[in-house]
């Protein structure tokens, strides 16, 4: 679903109100200045929320913060590994990082 998403959202097999919601974080991503009151009633048409509008705007912020900071700061990307080992971590524990290991008595 993912890959459907991301090579077409128009055609990809996912509801009317994910496709708008897609549609305006494009629209935020590429034309941010461009966004009007139409792009939030089109929303709300399609069944999102003022909260979701709002943690729409805020997620879709911070990652282009996120994406500016990593590329002006130079960090450089984890290999493929790590990713795999974070992403079996955060699936048993979520977000929580394990707890500290005890010492050896």
């Amino acid at each position: 679903m993912v890959k459907a998403v991301l090579e077409d959202v128009a055609t990809a097999p996912i509801s009317e109100a994910e496709k708008a919601l897609f549609a305006f974080v494009d629209t935020l991503n590429h034309r941010a200045a461009q966004v009007g009151k139409e792009d939030i009633t089109r929303l709300k048409d399609a069944g999102w929320t003022d909260e979701a509008v709002f943690d729409t705007v805020t997620v879709c912020a911070l990652f282009n913060f996120y994406n500016r900071w990593i590329d002006g700061t130079g960090v450089q990307d984890m290999p493929a590994e790590l990713y795999q080992r974070s992403g079996k971590r955060m699936a048993a524990t979520g977000y929580a990082p394990p707890p500290p290991k005890k010492p050896e008595e």
